[in-house]
């Protein structure tokens, strides 16, 4: 059996995780209490359930510091665990809430207040959120939704789910630096001073995954050695990082535009460790890039 378990910070897309589970064929509970985890997972082993996914956030606030406690006794039970935290920035979050006048669960009731009150009594909900939220944030393969689409989010939870099991897994993101550092990341290599092939004409609108421009950035002697220096770094340590039980280590690569060198090392990242790890691409910036077909 395996269980999957989402949590993460309220408003950053909870929801719809775990429609994406359920269409996968997970038998999906929103809001468990932590309490009835165990009770939970018996009684599916009973009924023979192979897939299921809950939910749990701050709504069960009382009780979410035993929450590794249950998981680590579920798993000694033979279950396959998965945590999967989703994040937000707090000006995300804030913005989110904001739009829709929906109140935060860990915020009082705030209507009629003025605006600038709604939102600051909004940000004290928020961190308290992220405090009471933080132990399982830390067991957690943490995923940023700040700059997510439904569509992406949907599509990184299937990424997750379709992976085979590992002692861990890689991440490789590719990020503009211009719209934020993703909160996920575990490592942030900044690869701006690199040769940009935005200011070649016929390689502006395309991105690092057309091979004219894997074969420019392949011809710059400055990006093999980046490339070279970063393989050099995580062969060092992926063995340590497994050694202490870590799941998943999400490395995030950034450029100004996230669209050619990032895109670019993160492919070919993917490609030389693949064969020793199992490893995930995602480009943050995938919906911004010009409309275009790739070779």
């Amino acid at each position: 059996m395996e269980l999957i378990l989402i949590s993460g910070m309220s408003g950053s897309g909870k929801s719809v995780a775990l429609r994406s589970l359920e269409d996968a064929g997970y038998f999906c509970v929103d809001n468990l209490p932590p309490e009835m985890l165990i009770a939970f997972t018996d009684l599916l082993m009973q009924r023979q359930y192979e897939l299921a996914a809950v939910a749990i956030d701050v709504r069960s606030a009382e009780s979410l510091s035993q929450v590794p406690y249950y998981l680590e006794k579920i798993k000694a039970s033979g279950i396959a665990v998965e945590c999967i935290f989703l994040d937000a920035s707090t000006e995300t979050l804030v913005h989110r809430f904001s739009e829709t006048r929906r109140r935060h669960p860990l915020a009082p009731a705030a209507s009629g207040q003025p605006h600038a009150d709604f939102n600051l009594v909004l940000t004290d909900a928020i961190e308290l959120d992220r405090q009471l939220l933080s132990g399982i944030r830390d067991i957690a393969h943490v995923i940023d939704t700040s700059l997510m689409r439904s569509a992406q989010l949907q599509a990184n939870i299937k990424q997750i789910i379709q992976a085979p099991p590992s002692s861990i897994t890689l991440v490789f993101e590719s990020f503009a630096y211009k719209r934020g550092v993703p909160l996920d990341a575990d490592f942030v290599f900044d690869v701006r001073m690199l040769p940009n092939p935005h200011y070649e004409p016929s390689l502006k609108a395309l991105t690092g995954l057309n091979a004219p421009v894997i074969d420019y950035l392949k011809a710059q002697d400055k990006v093999l050695q980046m490339k070279a220096q970063i393989q050099h770094f995580l062969e060092s340590w992926l063995d340590a990082m497994a050694q202490d039980h870590r799941s998943y280590v999400t490395v995030a690569i950034g450029c100004t535009g996230g669209q050619h060198r990032s895109v670019y090392l993160v492919e070919a990242l993917a490609e030389h460790f693949a064969p020793q790890w199992i490893t995930l691409t995602r480009h943050r910036e995938s919906t911004f890039w010009p409309t275009q077909s790739l070779n």
